[in-house]
């Protein structure tokens, strides 16, 4: 939604609320107020309805009086002549206007009536007691559930010789009557004791035709105390009513109600209404159409702001904006122009840090691919050289990132120092950087002044860095004619540099496939795992002394389905490079304990050696791991042994303590393999939970002629027995290696010459057979 819309909507939205609330409160005090004057029109005419009550029951009283001075109608009482008395009553009466009369004796006996038999007690007990009291009284009273205003007075010649009444029905003329004197609707309803669950028996006046279920809610709304006290509204006939108690005894009760029509009282609110929603609307239009142009003249600067910033942010460049004359518009226009500054300022430093290495300030490698893919569009020969420093990990380890950052930008100021026409240096990132060269190939001179450039040793608090470097090398377009094929051909002559301890190596046909196929491995190690090709073989070792039979080495092997047997060396250096040696580990130690469990269900309790890589030893939830393996097969911690090298116990030796001594407190076996290729020293022994050294069987294969060998594997066998710790040679594959051996002293022998390694499913056998003395066993393939 526009900025304008929006301003306009929220100007219509205020006038709507001022307005709704202005006409809401004035409707709601001129409801009220019509409602209270209606309440009072109400009680102005139940006084009129009191005072022409009491008007007719003072003429009636008129009336009565002169009935009983009458000299012949006492006479006529005194000589109780009823036939006389019923005439002159009646007569009286028509001429009064009464619609009932009647005549008792002193003490309440019927004389003459037109309602009641002669004889009977007169049925007013309360109005005749009140009369008795007062000497007269009038007073509404019920005579077969009518209403009566009645006028009873004694008669007297001179004693109390009878009393005569005399009385109005309160009809419908009545009820008319005061309607007509108040405007209104007046009713009179009587409700007899008795009755309570039946409409009213009498009815007269604006209720006379309401139906059954009004009467009732009427009726029931006066038990109730409602419309007595004050004016309220019946929802049933849509008035506002009141209503008052005329009379009320044994009998039932006589109420009249008046009641105002909801239309007639709220014609001037509904009137006042239809005005408000007129002039609403009138207003509304009007504030719409001034809210527009107000809208239009304060956004119209607004929109073109927004147009400018869209080409702003749409790279365009603009010279100066058109505010107008508004103040506050300008003041946007000046901090647009000056966010347009900003932008391109940070624009120009986004760039530049999107181009270089923020440690070092060289150019990254965002900035070698666009380089290189410019030379190739201009066919321009070239030469690449991506160098790394070996063992920078160590730096950073030893001396600190600090020291390892410093480090590099020293390397970057070198790179940059050379003294080489037209050359561009990167880095790529980590310890490695980028050398792109205007000529095809480089001279081995180069390479060496290269490396002596680099290889200065940097100071460090008194203390020097020697930095070893090597390079890998790639031209253009020999090699090839994409920027991101030659970095990763640059890539792969580097790392073979790398491993075969060269300073520089340059990119060879063939290479590629090497790295494509260790790539490849690393990906489908866990296939291996999923797809069961790892299987394990189990190499023997027999005492050197007795020649029996005290284990086997478990060795892992993997046939892949594409590159066929893939050495372990190979493989297991993948595994540790790609995060999944535990992956290896945990299914090797799986496969093993079920198969010494496998074996001893077969009879042959044998005990089996697992190799652990530097990455198990470091884990410290191996020691809880193999326990509950043992757990799982129930074997003795006996049956697994653990071979560790040298290697893996010089990364971290405090933690390699750690795990090693809680392993060796679940009673495991632990050796120390390929003893004499590694960093061991006499007190790292001494303070490792180790019970057993194994000679590396590059020390034992030449032992026969080789008298250097025979001097390092004597001392390594007296030296471990010194410590307490049984020796193994491995690697013996000759008669003369083994007699020699035997005569060292060493304890445990294992090698060709005892057997290969061999499958799980040949171990029983070749037991067997070696046990029996078969020579056949000890020539045993894997």
């Amino acid at each position: 939604m526009s900025f304008r819309r929006r301003l306009l909507l929220v100007m219509l939205a205020v006038l709507v609320v001022a307005q709704l609330g202005t006409a809401l409160a004035t409707l709601d005090t001129i409801r009220r107020d019509v409602l209270n004057k209606g309440s009072r029109e109400i009680d102005v005419a139940l006084d009129v309805t009191r005072q022409l009550l009491a008007e007719r029951g003072r003429h009636l009283r008129d009336n009565v009086a002169v009935l009983a001075s009458d000299f012949g109608f006492r006479a006529a009482v005194a000589t109780q002549d009823t036939n006389t008395l019923n005439s002159v009553l009646l007569n009286h009466g028509e001429r009064a206007g009464a619609d009932m009369v009647l005549l008792t004796d002193p003490d309440g006996r019927i004389l003459a009536s037109s309602h009641q038999e002669i004889g009977t007690r007169m049925p007013f007990e309360s109005l005749w007691k009140e009369a008795s009291n007062h000497d007269s009284a009038v007073g509404v009273v019920l005579q077969d559930g009518v209403p009566y205003q009645m006028v009873l007075m004694p008669v007297r010649a001179p004693g109390l010789i009878g009393w005569v009444g005399m009385g109005f029905m309160l009809d419908d003329q009545l009820a008319r009557e005061i309607g007509d004197l108040t405007r209104l609707s007046v009713s009179f309803m009587v409700d007899e004791t008795g009755h309570e669950k039946t409409p009213p028996a009498f009815v007269v006046g604006a209720l006379q035709s309401a139906p059954a279920s009004v009467l009732d809610t009427f009726r029931n709304a006066l038990m109730q105390g409602r419309f007595i006290d004050h004016s309220d509204m019946e929802e049933m006939t849509d008035t506002l009513a009141r209503a008052t108690l005329l009379q009320s005894d044994g009998s039932g009760r006589t109420w009249v109600i008046i009641q105002h029509g909801r239309g007639n009282l709220l014609a001037v609110y509904d009137a006042l209404s239809w005005q408000l929603l007129w002039i609403f609307a009138v207003m509304l239009i009007l504030t719409a159409t001034v809210a527009a142009l107000i809208a239009r003249s304060m956004t119209r600067p607004l929109l073109q702001l927004v147009a400018s910033a869209r080409r702003i942010g749409r790279g365009e460049r603009l010279a100066a904006l058109d505010h107008g004359r508004h103040r506050e518009i300008g003041l946007l226009a000046d901090t647009l122009m000056g966010m347009q500054a900003d932008i391109d300022q940070r624009e120009q430093c986004l760039l530049h840090h999107a181009r270089h290495d923020r440690l070092t300030g060289l150019s990254n490698r965002d900035s070698a691919q666009q380089d290189i893919a410019r030379a190739i569009e201009r066919n321009m020969p070239f030469t690449l050289v991506r160098l790394s420093i070996v063992g920078f990990r160590q730096i950073n380890d030893t001396f600190g990132y600090t020291v390892g950052d410093e480090v590099l930008r020293m390397l970057a100021r070198r790179l940059e120092g050379l003294d080489l026409p037209h050359q561009q240096t990167y880095r790529l990132g980590g310890d490695e950087f980028l050398l792109l060269l205007p000529e095809e190939g480089i001279t081995s001179q180069y390479i060496m002044t290269l490396h002596e450039h680099l290889a200065r040793p940097f100071e460090h608090e008194r203390s020097p860095i020697a930095l070893t470097t090597v390079a890998g090398e790639v031209s253009y377009p020999e090699h090839g004619e994409r920027a991101g094929l030659l970095l990763r051909c640059a890539e792969i002559a580097m790392d073979r540099a790398r491993h075969e301890h060269s300073r520089h190596v340059r990119y060879e046909k063939g290479q590629d496939e090497q790295h494509q196929r260790r790539l490849a491995l690393a990906r489908d190690l866990g296939a291996a795992v999923e797809q069961d090709q790892l299987t394990m073989v189990y190499q023997p070792k027999i005492m050197a002394g007795s020649g029996a039979v005290m284990g086997f080495e478990a060795l892992m092997r993997w046939h892949h389905p594409d590159f066929g047997f893939v050495p372990p060396d190979e493989f297991i250096a993948l595994a540790e490079q790609s995060g999944r040696m535990a992956l290896l580990t945990h299914w090797m130690l799986r496969t093993v304990c079920r198969q010494i469990d496998l074996w001893a269900q077969q009879g042959e309790v044998v005990s089996v050696a697992v190799n652990l890589s530097a990455h198990d030893v470091m884990d410290v939830t191996l020691p809880e791991r193999i326990h509950l393996l043992l757990q799982d097969y129930q074997l003795g911690p006996e049956r697994l042994r653990l071979e560790v090298t040298e290697s893996a116990l010089i990364r971290d030796p405090a933690l390699a303590q750690g795990n090693l001594i809680a392993l060796r407190n679940a009673g495991l076996h632990i050796a120390v393999d390929d003893y004499g290729t590694g960093y061991s020293s006499l007190s790292q022994l001494k303070r490792l939970p180790v019970q057993e050294l194994k000679i590396d069987k590059s020390f034992v294969m030449k032992l026969d002629h080789d008298s250097e060998d025979r001097i390092i594997v004597r001392s390594t066998i007296e030296l471990a027995h010194s410590l307490g710790l049984s020796v193994v040679a491995e690697g013996v594959e000759t008669e003369a290696s083994k007699r020699l051996l035997v005569t060292m002293g060493c304890d445990v022998l294992q090698g060709y010459l005892i057997s290969r390694p061999l499958p799980a499913d040949q171990v029983i056998d070749w037991i067997g057979q070696y046990r029996e003395g078969d020579p056949t066993a000890r020539r045993a393939q894997g």
